[in-house]
């Protein structure tokens, strides 16, 4: 089923750049009073409710009715803490106007994660290349973008390494939650299993990935009927009921074994096989679901829908997922596509408008941000 689009990152700039022939010294002068006055629209003062927060970002209903996503990605973490933010606080938030959401992840936010012991001569090939990767994604240039990546880790990585202290072998295994479930790892497993985390770390430590990765996969396949105790695989049955589907006999051997069949390859690490099964899986079993009514479907809309509109997207909706259950997904994407031009000025309306905050004023007190 085609989804119809749900919430757009993009927000369209209200500066318009006009195109004339200047004399330098006009030139000088117009360049100064257009930065200016990007400045100042770009600078944002905002009023509202917490609707929702999601550790280093929260969305706001503002008082002027509009939605806003705000970035605190600039903000300390201890900063994070003192705030304390909930849902229904009313806040106010100062910060700039940003064009995507990847734009709030600039080189402040990059740094803050990296060993303080880094010298300004790596933080500077650093901060070049991660300049780099964002025009590259920009530019949907992923080959090049995963390259400078690679560097940025040859850069890195001797500094993480030097400054790690991994954990206890017995605070790892602890991390497992196999006591949580009275699991009990056997004296000659465990004693194997100390050997090869010890190993493993050596082998991270001297920078020997591709060895540290074998020693991790044969640490992993040792611990292995213990980890399938502690989290059994989902039986047909149990998968099947979860769903609550009204499934006629004579089709559940079929699916049973494609199930099964694409469950172990996914165990062999068969990607080709396990894509190829689960999809006839899903063609199969797809026709048992049923839709959302158009009113549930309608309530995942935070605006109100003229009544006309209302009209018009209920006999389409329900065009589309009767097409969609016929497995006719030609005719029924035409129905999505036509559901999405009418939501789609809805949509533009009442998008989320992107704040990078430097301030932020909640409970009488007055943070800010740290870049």
């Amino acid at each position: 089923m085609k989804k119809t689009i749900k919430k757009s990152w993009m927000i369209v700039s209200a500066l318009t750049i006009g195109m004339a022939v200047f004399t330098p010294h006009q030139a000088e002068a117009t360049t100064a009073k257009t930065t200016n006055e990007i400045t100042v629209k770009a600078e944002q003062q905002i009023k509202g409710t917490i609707k929702s927060v999601y550790g280093d970002s929260i969305t706001i209903k503002g008082k002027d009715g509009k939605n806003y996503y705000i970035d605190l990605q600039k903000f300390s973490d201890k900063q994070l803490e003192k705030m304390n933010l909930v849902e229904g606080q009313e806040i106010s938030v100062e910060g700039s106007l940003v064009q995507d959401y990847s734009d709030f992840y600039t080189f402040d936010v990059y740094k803050k994660s990296l060993p303080k012991e880094i010298t300004k001569e790596d933080l500077a090939k650093l901060e070049k290349l991660f300049n780099q990767t964002k025009k590259l994604e920009k530019e949907d240039k992923y080959d090049e973008l995963e390259k400078v990546n690679l560097e940025m880790d040859k850069i890195t990585k001797p500094y993480i390494l030097a400054s790690w202290v991994p954990v206890s072998f017995e605070e790892f295994i602890e991390e497992y939650g196999f006591s949580e479930k009275n699991i009990v790892i056997k004296e000659k497993d465990e004693k194997q299993l100390k050997d090869i985390y010890q190993q493993w770390i050596k082998l991270e430590k001297s920078g020997n990935e591709e060895n540290a990765q074998e020693k991790f996969d044969e640490f992993q396949k040792v611990l292995q009927p213990y980890l399938d105790v502690l989290n059994p695989p989902l039986t047909f049955e149990e998968y099947i009921s979860d769903l609550e589907l009204d499934i006629p006999a004579e089709a559940m051997p079929k699916l049973k074994t494609l199930y099964n069949d694409a469950k172990k390859a996914d165990k062999d690490n068969n990607d080709q096989l396990s894509e190829k099964l689960w999809g006839e899986f899903d063609e199969m079993i797809n026709p048992y679901f049923k839709p959302l009514s158009f009113e549930d479907y309608l309530s995942n809309f935070e605006f109100e829908i003229k009544a006309n509109d209302q009209k018009q997207l209920k006999k389409l909706y329900e065009e589309a997922t009767a097409l969609d259950k016929k497995g006719d997904y030609e005719k029924s994407n035409e129905k999505w596509d036509a559901i999405d031009k009418i939501l789609n000025p809805y949509l533009e309306a009442n998008k989320e408008i992107l704040i990078s905050a430097s301030k932020v004023t909640i409970n009488g007190k007055v943070y800010i941000s740290k870049h």
